[in-house]
């Protein structure tokens, strides 16, 4: 059980951390060297999530219940090449095709591996594990965030893509020999009521639509976070320190609230964690310093995967005989609000020579609250381990 949690953590770390949001503490220091405007790095970011989109959507509606475990391998390919392609190639046409590959594959790698290690911790009834896989999301931040400086200064950006698709070639290899899709041999179900902190199924498409709303919202701060800190003299050029702050305010994130959720209720808790980020987003609008950006850092940190977290922890409790496809839907909704923010933003940016417009458009965020609903009974079937004497 643990390897299988140490291989979908790897996975995230991989696929989310490195594959995905190193694009963030590398995007100025590509845009320093090759100077290219604001809105050909909105255009970037949306085609990383417009493949994203695309792939939440395919993973959601194929049939991979039984080949989940070799298209997530291929997708980890994927990931790595794209990866290093962004430092092989030195052309927009490569770059806008290897960020949508790599958000392609993504969307694979967080779908199949949330559904292998969710369903392997509910059978082993360690559901409250699940905050310490969506970890691997912050870890791998906190890894690009140590690696990515000491690559530049030795080796460019293009030394930092290739740097860090070694080091996901590693990792790829231990989730390879320990991800393992295995389903036990003898189970049973069993219908089980118990006093679920969330809403009925009908209440499924709110809880989509609100997500939509997040995604569009906080993905303005995942995309420009460290272009924003290095408009701050006080960094003094050491402006990817940011996204450490956030690597670390991360990685316990998921455990925290996925802990406080079995306490608090998941929707209530998901109201929680949307309020602070829109507060965090906003701060460096009202402050901008070091100060701010760093409360905007730590909020950030430690409320985007917490809202993963509790999102599809919730719609796997509410649909937990498809919950790889309502993942999927989850997903996909999230990957078109990041499509569309990260151009608006890139826009809005260029208009006004600072990010303070785009920023602002984080509060997109208040508007998912509306969807809270109270705390019902649901039944739930779970899949019980008969042991063989």
């Amino acid at each position: 059980m643990i390897k299988i949690l140490v291989g979908g953590i790897l996975s995230l770390v991989i696929a989310m951390g490195i594959a995905r949001f190193s694009y963030t503490p590398i995007l100025p220091l590509m845009q320093s060297d090759m100077s290219f405007s604001n809105k050909v790095a909105g255009y970037l970011a949306t085609s990383n999530y417009a493949g994203y989109l695309i792939g939440a959507v395919l993973v959601g509606i194929l049939p991979l219940k039984k080949r989940r475990k070799a298209v997530l391998r291929l997708s980890l390919i994927f990931s790595v090449i794209t990866t290093a392609g962004m430092g092989l190639f030195q052309m927009y046409s490569a770059w806008y095709t290897c960020r949508f590959i790599s958000g392609f594959s993504s969307a694979f790698v967080l779908v199949l591996s949330s559904s292998i290690v969710l369903d392997k911790l509910a059978e082993k009834e360690k559901t409250n594990w699940s905050g310490l896989f969506y970890g691997g999301v912050g870890v791998g931040i906190f890894l690009t965030g140590i690696t990515i400086p000491i690559l530049n200064h030795y080796f460019k950006w293009e030394g930092a893509w290739i740097g860090l698709s070694i080091l996901s070639i590693i990792l790829t290899f231990l989730v390879w020999i320990w991800l393992k899709d295995e389903t036990s041999s003898s189970t049973q179900n069993k219908k089980k009521e118990i006093p679920a902190h969330g809403p009925p199924t009908k209440w499924i498409p709110w809880l989509i639509i609100a997500y939509g709303l997040e995604g569009l919202g906080y993905i303005v701060t995942g995309t420009f976070i460290i272009s924003i800190a290095g408009q701050i003299p006080n960094f003094n050029g050491d402006a990817t320190f940011i996204w450490m702050i956030v690597g670390l305010a991360a990685i316990p994130s998921c455990i925290i609230w996925s802990s406080l959720a079995k306490k608090m209720g998941f929707v209530k808790c998901l109201v929680v964690t949307m309020l602070l980020q829109a507060f965090g987003i906003v701060v460096p609008v009202l402050l901008m310093t070091k100060i701010g950006l760093i409360v905007s850092a730590l909020l950030f940190g430690a409320t985007f995967m917490g809202i993963t977290t509790l999102a599809t922890t919730l719609a796997s409790r509410i649909t937990p005989k498809n919950s790889s496809r309502i993942i999927g839907y989850l997903t996909a909704i999230y990957a078109a609000g990041q499509m569309i923010g990260p151009l608006l933003a890139g826009h809005f940016a260029s208009a006004s020579h600072n990010y303070n417009s785009a920023l602002i458009g984080a509060l997109f965020l208040l508007s998912g609250i509306r969807f809270d609903n109270k705390p019902v009974k649901i039944v739930i079937t779970e899949n019980i381990q008969n042991e063989e004497i």
